[in-house]
């Protein structure tokens, strides 16, 4: 926990000098003043599975807030990894309902929670993708702002036929560090040992699982609860980042935080024929609390390469 934490608290400091620099550039409300609004504040964050030992970090050296992680509630019941308890609703509607029995039990009008999910990338579809929603929730405010962090994945499952095969697959994973599931079988036997953390733990679970078999396999996947995965982890922890620079960004309006961009507009114009191209031109920045708006031009480059205008490069 010691160094995710130092980690944490060197990345926020770099993501307070970023954003205070930015507010003061666009004149808006200073990072001292940002800070106020959630200093000495708790924030309840409910889970079961070791996340403020990454979120908490970032959050409270940002802001000076206090997460206090919330227990006494079984969040499996919410949706299981393993597929035996199917997620109610979307992502972000699970975290939301996360995050708000987490605030009910605590009694605070303050909320956090993080939820995950996993696929193929969007680019490609050849890797194993993580996505991480993390919600912060203020009803004093009336407002909920999200930190999102996406990345490659450490998500992979295999059918054994033996203990070699099994020794493979938990080699190529990262077993131990990444926890293991394992099923007699197939993918959709209800019989299941989470949570494999050592290779005695291992090898009894695969003797047990080939005794359960009928047809002498055994179904392997790599846990994906945070607690049982770091890579996961790291992308939990990079969202409460994303979500300490949403938050410390204010409205010049009305100075509710969360003030991002909500749309990005295209047009760049090309540097050779200066048509517009697929390049964003401008990137359009929202009050999530009053709807003011602000359209700020790309600063970084004029012009698109030639290569990506539809005219110069059909």
């Amino acid at each position: 926990m010691g160094m995710v934490a130092d980690e944490s608290v060197i990345l926020t400091t770099d993501v307070i000098a970023t954003v205070a620099s930015f507010c003061w550039e666009r004149s808006m409300v200073s990072a001292d003043h940002c800070l106020t609004q959630l200093a000495d504040q708790c924030i309840a964050l409910l889970t079961q599975h070791g996340k403020e030992r990454v979120i908490a970090p970032v959050l409270d050296a940002a802001l000076g807030c206090r997460v206090e992680r919330v227990a006494g509630y079984d969040t499996d019941l919410l949706g299981t990894f393993t597929r035996d308890i199917p997620r109610a609703g979307t992502q972000i509607e699970a975290a939301r309902r996360k995050a708000r029995i987490g605030m009910e039990l605590a009694g605070l009008s303050l909320g956090l929670a993080s939820e995950g999910s996993f696929g193929p990338d969007p680019f490609a579809g050849m890797f194993p993708w993580n996505v991480e929603f993390l919600i912060f929730i203020d009803d004093l405010r009336e407002i909920e702002v999200v930190g999102v962090a996406e990345g490659k994945a450490a998500s992979a499952y295999h059918l054994a036929e033996d203990w070699t095969a099994v020794e493979v697959f938990a080699r190529k994973v990262g077993f131990p560090g990444h926890y293991l599931v394992l099923r007699p079988e197939g993918e959709g036997d209800p019989r299941i040992r989470k949570g494999i953390t050592a290779w005695s733990e291992l090898e009894a679970a695969y003797a047990w699982a080939v005794m359960q078999s009928t047809n002498g396999r055994v179904f392997l996947e790599v846990d994906h609860r945070a607690h049982a995965n770091p890579t996961r982890m790291d992308n939990i922890r990079l969202a409460a980042e994303d979500l300490v620079r949403k938050l410390l960004s204010q409205c010049s309006a009305c100075g509710a935080p969360g003030f991002w961009i909500i749309e990005r507009v295209a047009g760049l114009p090309c540097g050779d024929c200066g048509a517009p191209t697929r390049e964003i031109r401008a990137e359009i920045h929202g009050c999530i609390k009053c709807g003011h708006r602000v359209t700020r031009e790309r600063t970084d480059r004029q012009y698109a390469d030639p290569g990506r205008c539809a005219y110069c490069n059909p």
